[in-house]
């Protein structure tokens, strides 16, 4: 047990997929789980552990943003001996072919964060996914789009054109967790993959989805992840 998950040893799956809403671990869990039991409500960052097709499985929601992220990744990687963590997550679009509803798998993310920047003395960390787990999902999930993100720590920036220089350099979307993850991943010599469903577009802003679509409309995406 730790300060943030209360959670028992074992009581997690080898494979964890880390949404950052608690609502979407529980809808996850309830709609794909067979018997899912909660493992953790510890800050009501809900956890559950169940199966899927036999296999023991389990969900935990992160939070929003790097900080909370990277304390129930660290927490899930070192204390629960996690082998795998997959971010089910939703982004902003940024690219010009990428549109609402489309899914998104970061092969890395750039950063606006200062979590990294200690890592390696005179360096800045590029972290990269686990290319096995993403050849995986592309078997089940052909027409995702795979490139680079960013992952934002301000979501209200001053810069209200700073996506802009981004799309310019290729970038497909944006969101507030991948860097970390990989960043850790790394570090602890893990597996990560983050895959997003777009659910809002800076260049087409009268398509976003609701608060619910974001809770309930990603099926495509966990089941293409519950597959791998």
């Amino acid at each position: 047990m730790t300060p943030h998950i209360e959670a028992k040893p074992g009581d997690y799956a080898d494979k964890v997929l880390l949404p950052g809403d608690p609502l979407r671990a529980k809808w996850i869990a309830e709609t794909f789980f067979e018997k899912p039991v909660q493992v953790n409500g510890v800050r009501n960052c809900l956890g559950y552990t169940g199966t899927y097709n036999g296999k023991k499985i389990s969900v935990q929601a992160g939070g929003m943003g790097m900080p909370s992220n990277a304390i129930y990744i660290t927490e899930l990687f070192k204390i629960y001996n996690v082998e795998t963590i997959i971010r089910v997550g939703s982004c902003g679009g940024i690219a010009k072919n990428v549109q609402i509803g489309d899914i998104v798998a970061a092969t890395t993310a750039s950063t606006d964060s200062a979590m990294g920047k200690q890592l390696v003395k005179h360096f800045q960390v590029s972290p990269s996914v686990d290319h096995k787990l993403l050849s995986k999902f592309l078997k089940h999930c052909p027409l995702a789009h795979v490139g680079s993100i960013v992952s934002n720590d301000y979501f209200y920036q001053p810069n209200e054109n700073w996506w802009k220089e981004l799309q310019a350099q290729g970038t497909l979307a944006v969101e507030m967790e991948t860097y970390i993850l990989y960043t850790l991943a790394s570090q602890l010599n893990r597996k990560a993959l983050s895959v997003n469903t777009v659910s809002d577009h800076f260049e087409y802003t009268d398509k976003n989805m609701s608060p619910k679509e974001r809770e309930t409309g990603f099926s495509q995406m966990i089941e293409a992840v519950l597959k791998i």
